[in-house]
């Protein structure tokens, strides 16, 4: 029996929460795809909605790595370290992204749930798996936080997305104003 084992559970609740909340975001944009678009509308796309799509992407791949039947965790370390290098180079893409976008201004909430939780949940990733070597079980706790954190902050992201769209879009504020979730 391995050290993933007792995490079975854990990565079939988590795993399933990412792949319904991607569903969900789909469902979503095609309820709002109807809507009036504003100038910058896609590069704001880029900048806020993508990156909550690849959370919970990374979130579902975490949890397939996690349970499939490995011999070794170090294998599997192998792959959600690369997912959290990967991760911290896509946030350092979003923060460009955010700060060349014109349709809305950000603030530190944004730049805390587009940016820096999810910047430090990759980090966790890359950090627990050079860490498997000499202390799987910490690692492991590692992974099952930078997982949730991923996951809460995609929540996070697309409700504020959502109200955004229906509360402000809708009723035609300016898109520099504050979001009403804000």
């Amino acid at each position: 029996m391995t050290a993933l084992a007792g995490w079975e559970n854990f990565y079939v609740i988590v795993g399933s929460s990412a792949g319904a909340l991607i569903g969900l975001q789909f469902v979503v944009m095609a309820l709002i795809a109807d809507m009036p678009r504003a100038p910058g509308a896609a590069q704001a796309g880029a900048a806020f909605a993508t990156p909550t799509i690849i959370h919970f992407g990374a979130v579902l791949l975490l949890a397939a790595i996690l349970s499939a039947p490995w011999n070794r965790v170090a294998s599997a370390a192998v792959l959600w370290g690369l997912l959290g290098l990967s991760g911290i180079v896509y946030e350092i893409i979003v923060a460009r992204r955010m700060q060349v976008q014109t349709a809305y201004q950000p603030e530190f909430e944004d730049w805390l749930f587009h940016v820096l939780l999810p910047f430090a949940a990759y980090a966790m990733l890359a950090i627990a798996a050079y860490g498997t070597r000499n202390h799987v079980r910490a690692a492991l706790f590692g992974v099952g936080t930078a997982a949730l954190l991923l996951l809460f902050v995609g929540i996070h992201n697309a409700w504020d997305s959502v109200t955004y769209h229906v509360f402000a879009k809708k009723q035609g504020q300016p898109e520099t104003e504050r979001r009403p979730s804000e």
